[in-house]
C-alpha cells in the first residue's frame, strides 16, 4: 500500500549516507520483537480456539488458573512441543511456497523498472501477483465444487493450523538469517557492484540483532544463471515476493478455509464471514492488482529486509489478520440487513479515502500535468520534488492511513460483542458427544482477540506516520517545516 505524503520527483536520489537511530526500542526492542511477536500469534492460537472457547474459561477464573488446565483447554498438541512440527505439514507448506515461486518466475507479467539506487541503477521486476492469485483461487474453487466444503485443502488447514504456524514461523526465521549473513557480501562503495546491490540506510547500525531485526541489505536478490531453462536469466527479489505473495494470499485462503469450517459444523455460512472475507479478500486483490505501486512504498525504497518484514509477511500478516474469520467459523454471528448496511458504509468510507488518496498522489507523482491532478496546489523543494498541499493531501499529510484504519473496524465489527464458551456433553445411550457454542461469561471478553486488529494496526500507522516524518525531514530541511506549516494534520485532519 502507498506511504507517506505525495510529492512529484524528477531528482535522483542523494547519494551521501544519511545518519539514522535506532527505532522500534533499539537493540532491546529488537530482541523483544523478535521473541515476543511469536509468542503472541501462538497465543492467539491456542487461547482462543475451537476446543473450550474464545478465551479459554481459565482465562476467566485467574485465580484457579493452572498451566495443567489451561493446556487440556487448548489445542495443544499431545505430543507436547515437538507436535508443533509436523513433516508432512512442512513440505505442503514448502509446495506452496515453491508454487508461488514458479508462477511469479513462468507467467508472464508486467515488466518495470525501480527507482533509482544510490549506486546510480535501478533494479527490474516482473509483476503477475494479480493473475498468480486468480489462478490459484480458481483452482481452489474447482476443488471445493468437486468436493464441497470437505475439500482437503479446507480440512489440512483447520486441522493442521497451529503445525502450518509453526512452518512458516521456521521459514521467517530462517529466510532473515539468510539475507543477514549473505548482505556481509554487499559490494563496498568503489568496489564493482553491477548487480546494484546496496544496504539499507537504517539496516547498518553495527548491533547484530537490531540489524537482524530491521534488515542489513535493502533489495536481497537471488539472480537465476541463464542456462536454467525457461527461468534463466531472472532475479527473485526476496523482500517483494515476500510482500505479495505467500502470506497475502495466504491470508485469504485462510478465511476460506475458516468459511468452509463453519458450513461444515454449522451446516450455513453467516452473513458476517462473508463480509470480513469479501472486504479482506477486495483489500488483498487490489493489493496485488496496483502491485507495481509498491515500488514506491517506503518498505521497498527504505527499509531492509530483515525478521521485521520475514515475520511480518509470512507469519504476522496472515494468521493475525484472519483471526476474526477464525472466530466466527467456530461461533457465526448473524448481522442482518441493517448490520450489513452499516458495517458496509465503513468500509465503502475508509476505501474511498484510502485508494483515492493514493491514486491522487500516484498520479501526481507520475505525470503533474495530468489533468486529474494539475489543478493541485504544491510548494517546490530544493531537490527538485513538489509536496502536494491541497486535494487528500492537503487535508492531512498521511491521509491515506486513515482510510486504511477506518477499513480496519470493518474486519472487527462484524464479530459484534465477541466471546464464547464450549459446552460438551455425552448422550448416555449412544456415546456421542455433542457441543453447544454460548456466549456464557465469555461475552465481551472475546473482544481482546477480535478487535485486537484494530489497536495494533492504528500504532502500526501512527509508528509509520512518525518514521514517515522523520525520513521527510532529513530528505526536505526546511522545506518540510514550510510543507508542515501549511498542512498541519498528519492523520486525522483537524484532530491529529
Amino acid at each position: 500500500m502507498a506511504r507517506g505524503p505525495a510529492k512529484h520527483k524528477d531528482a535522483p536520489a542523494a547519494s551521501a549516507v544519511e545518519k539514522h537511530g535506532y527505532e522500534f526500542g533499539g537493540p532491546l526492542g529488537a530482541a523483544a520483537f523478535i521473541f515476543g511477536l511469536p509468542v503472541l500469534v501462538y497465543l492467539s492460537l491456542f487461547l482462543c480456539n475451537d476446543v473450550s472457547g474464545c478465551p479459554a474459561p481459565s482465562l476467566l477464573h485467574p485465580k484457579s488458573l493452572t498451566l495443567a488446565r489451561l493446556k487440556t483447554e487448548t489445542p495443544w498438541p499431545k505430543e507436547g512441543w515437538s507436535g508443533l512440527i509436523d513433516a508432512k505439514v512442512t513440505a505442503w507448506v514448502l509446495a506452496y511456497y515453491g508454487l508461488s515461486l514458479a508462477m511469479q518466475l513462468i507467467l508472464p507479467g508486467v515488466e518495470s523498472k525501480g527507482v533509482k539506487l544510490d549506486s546510480g541503477g535501478q533494479h527490474s521486476y516482473k509483476f503477475n501477483a494479480f493473475p498468480s492469485a486468480l489462478l490459484t483461487l480458481a483452482a481452489l474453487a474447482v476443488g471445493t465444487l468437486s468436493q464441497g466444503t470437505s475439500f482437503p485443502v479446507w480440512t489440512f488447514i483447520w486441522d493442521k493450523l497451529p503445525q502450518i504456524v509453526t512452518t512458516n514461523l521456521i521459514i521467517s526465521y530462517l529466510l532473515a538469517i539468510y539475507v543477514y549473513l549473505v548482505s556481509f557480501s554487499v559490494p563496498h562503495p568503489g568496489q564493482t557492484n553491477l548487480s546494484h546491490r546496496e544496504l539499507a540506510k537504517g539496516g547498518r547500525s553495527g548491533n547484530m540483532i537490531y540489524d537482524f531485526f530491521i534488515g542489513r541489505e535493502l533489495n536481497p536478490r537471488i539472480d537465476i544463471p541463464e542456462s536454467i531453462p525457461v527461468i534463466g536469466g531472472q532475479s527473485i527479489d526476496i523482500k517483494l515476493f515476500c510482500e505479495l505473495r505467500p502470506g497475502m494470499l495466504g491470508w485469504i485462503i485462510l478465511n476460506l478455509a475458516f468459511i468452509a469450517h463453519q458450513y461444515r459444523e454449522h451446516g450455513t455460512v453467516s452473513d458476517s464471514i462473508l463480509l470480513i472475507t469479501a472486504f479482506q479478500m477486495l483489500y488483498v486483490l487490489d493489493a496485488l492488482y496496483m502491485e507495481p505501486a509498491i515500488l514506491t512504498t517506503i518498505d521497498v525504497t527504505t527499509d531492509g529486509f530483515g525478521f521485521m518484514l520475514s515475520f511480518g509477511d509470512l507469519v504476522w500478516l496472515p494468521f493475525i489478520y484472519s483471526l476474526q474469520a477464525r472466530y466466527l467459523a467456530v461461533h457465526p454471528v448473524h448481522l442482518g440487513p441493517a448490520g450489513i448496511a452499516g458495517i458496509l458504509a465503513v468500509q465503502a468510507l475508509g476505501y474511498y479515502i484510502f485508494r483515492a488518496s493514493n491514486n491522487e498522489k500516484n498520479r501526481f507523482r507520475t505525470d503533474p500535468k495530468d489533468p486529474r491532478v494539475k489543478h493541485l496546489q504544491s510548494i517546490p523543494t530544493h531537490n527538485g520534488s513538489r509536496l502536494l498541499t491541497s486535494g487528500w493531501w492537503g487535508r492531512a499529510r498521511h491521509i491515506n492511513y486513515l482510510g486504511d484504519w477506518i477499513m480496519s473496524w470493518s474486519y472487527s465489527l462484524p464479530t459484534g460483542i465477541a466471546g464464547y464458551l464450549i459446552n460438551k456433553s455425552k448422550n448416555p445411550l449412544t456415546g456421542n458427544e455433542s457441543r453447544e457454542v454460548v456466549p456464557g461469561d465469555a461475552r465481551g471478553w472475546g473482544m481482546v482477540f477480535t478487535y485486537f486488529y484494530i489497536i495494533y494496526f492504528a500504532i502500526l500507522l501512527i509508528h509509520r506516520e512518525r518514521r514517515d516524518e522523520q525520513k521527510c525531514r532529513r530528505k526536505y530541511g526546511a522545506d518540510w517545516d514550510k510543507y508542515t506549516a501549511k498542512v498541519k494534520s498528519r492523520i486525522v485532519p483537524g484532530i491529529y
